[in-house]
């Protein structure tokens, strides 16, 4: 028997419809962003001294996102410290927005999340494992290729392959947890919608609303424990 393709919003936008689908929802997902961003510091950009010190007395995206913003730096300080906490906002804060309306759009219909392809997936990971290294090697220099070896010279036989194995495994798990558990979830929802649409998806979208940020969550702690590791002087 055969099934007709579902249909998602990507797919009525010339351009990105002959694109893969999750590289297509990745792009529509970073326009959004892009497009917020931009109507939300609207009135900063204006160089209006009032708008960067007086708060607007009510609810507005500006606030949306300072707010956001704001608990990002928080977080980043609180793990590396406040002295660098602005060193990583781009790459911490980045992948905070992007991953998590990646996996809210979950919950439009006519949306298939980008972070529920594993290609998607591991390409952030990706990002993190390769930053980790590069924000290591700029703090220690040569010094930061030290932790590969262990703490004895003669030990670096065995500590060697260990070290390069747990790096390498760390873009993995990054990978293919945020995958499994939105891909999971996206199933789930849309089994359970198909199976009674009427009083399921209430419920059903709370429990995607919580998987999707507590993922978003797990990811950024355990890149930020990557990079508290390579920066450290500690080893």
């Amino acid at each position: 028997m055969h099934h007709s393709p579902s249909i998602t919003w990507v797919g009525l936008i010339p351009g990105l419809s002959s694109l893969p689908e999750h590289v297509a929802n990745a792009i529509l997902i970073t326009l959004i962003i892009v497009i917020m961003v931009f109507v939300g510091t609207r009135k900063i950009r204006n160089g209006n001294i009032e708008d960067l010190i007086i708060p607007e007395g009510k609810f507005s995206l500006q606030n949306l996102l300072e707010a956001m913003v704001e608990a990002i730096v928080k977080l980043i300080s609180d793990s590396l410290g406040s002295d660098v906490a602005r060193n990583f906002l781009f790459v911490v804060g980045g992948s905070i927005f992007f991953i998590l309306f990646s996996n809210l759009s979950g919950l439009i219909p006519g949306f298939n999340p980008p972070t529920g392809n594993l290609n998607t997936t591991a390409a952030c990971a990706l990002t993190v494992f390769f930053l980790t290294h590069y924000f290591g090697w700029k703090e220690h220099g040569v010094k930061y290729l030290k932790q590969f070896v262990g703490p004895f010279l003669w030990l670096a036989p065995l500590m060697i392959p260990i070290e390069i194995i747990g790096h390498l495994a760390r873009p993995m798990s990054l990978s293919l947890r945020l995958f499994g558990n939105i891909m999971g979830d996206h199933l789930v929802a849309a089994i359970f919608v198909m199976l009674c649409p009427i009083l399921v998806p209430v419920p059903i979208a709370f429990l995607g609303l919580f998987v999707a940020i507590v993922q978003t969550f797990v990811f950024t702690l355990l890149s930020l424990a990557y990079f508290e590791g390579a920066i450290s002087h500690d080893h």
